[in-house]
């Protein structure tokens, strides 16, 4: 397991810190329900600086982030970001990530901690074009500060108008006392906030900083078990769980990200699928009853059929009902539709709902 910069200072605050997708992370603090509501009243600061960070420069950058990517960057200007994947050769995801556009011939991608070597390759593999790769993601850590007073409480410490900024931008500037820091308006709770991205070196101060800023705003350190629940409510995927090698973009309710105005790995066979319609779909649902739905629980029909499984499930914090992402053969799909997930020998009844589950 690798240690981040800052395991020592979690450690000093007391997180559970388990092994996660190579390394030793905080995942959580004061318990998950708490760290929870902070973040949507609040606010909150996440390490994640298991992240992966590659640079991709040179004159045929661009050309090969369209290659290996769904969505399309030529629509990318300078200080803007965007939330795509990497599709396989045979209709699944290598993975999903962001990519910042520092300027026209240097990119950053930012992808999951648990594939940054199988990214890397896939990447080098199709890098055809001779664009010039860096894998940074050891160098780097990054922090999440999120919830509705993020802004506010970290304006004291840069002069970018952190209000002003749109979500997907960037800019790299001045931070905490830091030069250089990348300063996105991007995050994964729905709550709003920004995503810091700086050197190791810089990592303590930065962390000092931040939560001395925050301190009168309420800000407290935040797990990854908190970063589940938040994400789920909001429905966004998580790789391993709700999108993998196997699961298409179009089955993911990931057509907005897959642009068929250029060609990409298996962009064909895509767009033939989107024409057709998935087999299955991936279907967001509330229980109607009490009941924590899990991953890898089986949902069935009326009948006690199985129809498909629960690929991320838990109880909502925020909504105090259990909610969850699941796949279904697509006659099944469709919203206010009943299906029954099959929880410790009981088919508990739940109804299909549109996202997100929270509504802020």
């Amino acid at each position: 397991m690798k240690d981040i910069a800052l395991i020592e200072k979690h450690k000093s605050l007391n997180a559970k810190i388990v092994p996660f997708a190579g390394y030793n992370m905080p995942v959580s603090y004061d318990g998950v329900n708490i760290e929870h509501q902070n973040v949507r009243e609040k606010l909150g600061v996440f390490d994640v600086s298991h992240m992966g960070e590659f640079l991709i420069s040179g004159e045929n950058a661009l050309e090969l982030i369209q290659k290996i990517s769904s969505n399309d960057a030529s629509k990318l200007v300078d200080g803007k970001a965007q939330y795509t994947c990497m599709p396989n050769e045979t209709g699944g995801i290598v993975d999903d990530l962001i990519i910042y556009r520092i300027n026209a011939e240097k990119f950053l991608l930012v992808v999951n901690a648990s594939n940054i070597e199988k990214d890397w390759n896939w990447i080098s593999q199709h890098n055809t074009m001779d664009a010039t790769m860096k894998d940074i993601s050891d160098e780097m850590s990054l922090l999440a500060i999120q919830g509705p007073k993020a802004a506010e409480a970290m304006q004291a410490l840069t002069e970018v108008d952190l209000k002003k900024m749109k979500f997907y931008t960037f800019e790299v500037a001045e931070f905490a006392g830091v030069e250089k820091v990348i300063i996105s308006a991007t995050g994964y709770t729905g709550s709003g906030g920004f995503e810091i991205y700086f050197r190791n070196e810089d990592a303590e101060q930065i962390w000092d900083r931040v939560m001395e800023a925050g301190a009168e705003f309420g800000i407290k350190p935040i797990g990854l078990a908190a970063r589940d629940t938040l994400r789920l409510e909001m429905g966004f995927s998580l790789y391993g769980n709700d999108i993998d090698e196997k699961t298409s973009p179009i089955e993911a309710n990931l057509g907005w990200i897959t642009k068929f105005n250029k060609d990409f790995i298996n962009s064909e066979a895509l767009k033939k699928e989107k024409e057709e319609g998935p087999s299955r779909k991936l279907v967001a649902f509330m229980l109607d009853e009490r009941g924590i739905p899990r991953q890898g629980y089986d949902i069935v029909d009326k009948n006690g059929t199985v129809i498909g499984i629960v690929t991320s499930g838990t109880m909502s914090p925020s909504l105090e009902k259990g909610i969850g992402l699941g796949y279904v053969p697509a006659e099944f799909a469709g919203l206010g539709k009943k299906i029954h997930i099959q929880i410790r020998k009981k088919n508990i009844p739940a109804t299909q709902v549109k996202l997100p589950f929270y509504k802020g």
